[in-house]
């Protein structure tokens, strides 16, 4: 688990939900790559249970023993660029507190 401190990352997008089934295929997939490049990580998916518009709302969220520093958030995003991830994606980081 995180420590204390520690930056995790919350990254929500909004897919159509004709889209839903490849959008989480492409995620766990990326998550998969993800923690067998970086040991350690934790990450899930979660997905908002309302609908707008014939859309969903999809959020990711990644955790690391350190913390997710600058080179593991970017290289979350290239992961999701090379998967095909809808956009825009909004990231947010968030500290726990002690």
């Amino acid at each position: 688990m995180p420590e204390p401190g520690a930056r995790r990352l919350f990254v929500y997008y909004r897919v159509a939900i004709a889209d839903l089934p490849t959008a989480v295929a492409a995620v766990r997939e990326l998550q998969d790559a993800l923690r067998a490049r970086h040991p350690g990580v934790d990450a899930a998916l979660l997905r908002r249970p309302d609908t707008r518009d014939g859309t969903a709302t999809l959020m990711e969220t990644y955790a690391a023993p350190g913390g997710v520093d600058d080179a593991l958030a970017a290289d979350i995003e290239r992961l999701a660029v090379n998967a095909g991830l809808p956009g825009p994606r909004h990231v947010e980081v968030f500290e726990p507190l002690a």
